[in-house]
């Protein structure tokens, strides 16, 4: 998995939304798109906007002069009705764009500009007095009494789906909402059941303490705080053919439906509830985005996925079969060879022979997807030294010489 890109896929999935009304809770984490440059293939070559808002995507703010520098030249524009100042014709070279706010100096991270096409870059005044309003805000909710409400799944929630190691690989950013101005309590959790095809479920970093997992179960505790409760969810998506249909309900209603995957040969994506399915290029390659309107509460969400790579699984079943073999003639040689005296011998071949084929096991899980890195050589690593323990037990138990020798008659 490459988790460092989806803050870019991220940033580019809310910018691709923002025709569609936006509002702070619809907004992702400001701090995730400030100051970064997205590519805008869209635009001539040798072209940079950057776009000037307060706190959200949407609160524009225009008559800013925003400074631009490449290669130690500077260039000034000022921003229009949509808070967005242009530069054409700019040479090639390490850019930066500034701009000052009301007296907060905003810059973006350096960037160069491309041989073709274009770039948008973003700058968002406010963010620290907004975090420290919502958690002033959060904190006088957390304090009321829980009432009975109801809770949606927001418009920036979305599912981003990557390919890794011959394996496709789901992102589920979840942003659960309630509108209300105190605590909500649904009558219970909410209770999320993956698809049938996931494996290897976990959650990923900013998940709300609230949530848990549990196989292909995603629990969220209530009450839920007044704005946004984010869950992120990450698994490995199994398919056996170059097509695959993907279905996902959800047990509250999701204001607006978006699913990226990343593009790999020629893959297509389609569903009744989108509206449009465009390409999306970004630094880390060409993403299929597809953006729908509103579900009611579990009502599944299908997408079809066509022209799935395949790869051969020949490889993967003759490292199991010689694994087999090789158990198979420790077997063998447990129960035709030499054997030690009483039970302690067989008994150490049997754990043997059963550490082994966990072993086996555990070697075909990580390479299904099913386990993750860190676990997998732990878990080895273990096994491993179980064997090498049981091996010097077994050699220790090992009969001395026997056949002809001193004592014995001619």
């Amino acid at each position: 998995m490459r988790p460092w890109s989806l803050p870019v896929v991220l940033a580019l999935l809310a910018i691709a939304g923002v025709s569609a009304p936006v509002t702070a809770q619809d907004m992702p984490d400001a701090s995730l798109i400030h100051g970064r440059a997205l590519p805008a293939p869209e635009l001539p070559n040798g072209t940079v906007t950057v776009r000037v808002v307060r706190e959200a995507v949407g609160n524009n703010l225009p008559g800013q002069q925003v400074r631009l520098t490449v290669g130690g030249a500077a260039r000034t524009a000022t921003t229009d009705d949509l808070g967005r100042a242009e530069f054409t014709g700019l040479p090639q070279g390490e850019a930066r764009a500034e701009v000052t706010v009301d007296g907060e100096a905003l810059e973006s991270q350096p960037f160069a500009v491309p041989t073709t096409g274009g770039l948008r870059v973003i700058l968002i005044a406010g963010i620290a007095q907004a975090a420290e309003r919502r958690k002033k805000e959060e904190a006088e909710a957390a304090a009321a009494p829980a009432t009975k409400g109801v809770v949606v799944l927001g418009g920036d929630t979305r599912i981003v789906m990557e390919f890794n190691n011959d394996s496709l690989f789901a992102f589920y950013l979840l942003e659960i909402v309630n509108n209300a101005r105190t605590r909500v309590d649904i009558g219970g959790p909410l209770v999320i059941e993956l698809p049938e095809t996931a494996s290897g479920a976990s959650l990923m970093e900013g998940s709300a303490p609230t949530a848990s997992i549990d196989g292909a179960r995603v629990t969220v505790a209530g009450p839920f705080a007044s704005g946004t409760t984010s869950v992120r969810i990450q698994f490995a998506l199994r398919y056996g053919s170059e097509e695959h249909e993907f279905v996902q309900s959800f047990p509250v209603a999701l204001q607006r439906t978006i699913v990226g995957v990343e593009k790999v040969t020629g893959l297509t994506m389609a569903s009744p509830q989108f509206n449009t399915v465009n390409d999306l290029p970004t630094e880390n390659g060409v993403y299929v985005l597809g953006q729908g309107g509103a579900l009611a509460a579990g009502t599944p969400l299908t997408v079809t996925f066509s022209n799935l790579p395949l790869h051969s699984r020949a490889p993967r079943y003759i490292t199991l079969g010689l694994a087999v073999v090789i158990i198979g003639v420790g077997v063998w040689l447990s129960v035709s060879g030499r054997r030690a005296p009483g039970s302690d011998r067989q008994a150490l071949a049997a754990r043997r022979d059963a550490l082994l084929t966990e072993l086996t096991q555990l070697d075909a899980k990580r390479r299904d997807g099913g386990i993750g890195q860190e676990r997998y050589e732990a878990r080895r690593q273990r096994l491993v030294g179980q064997l090498e323990q049981i091996y010097g037990e077994l050699d220790e138990a090992s009969p001395g010489p026997q056949g002809g020798g001193e004592g014995l008659a001619a």
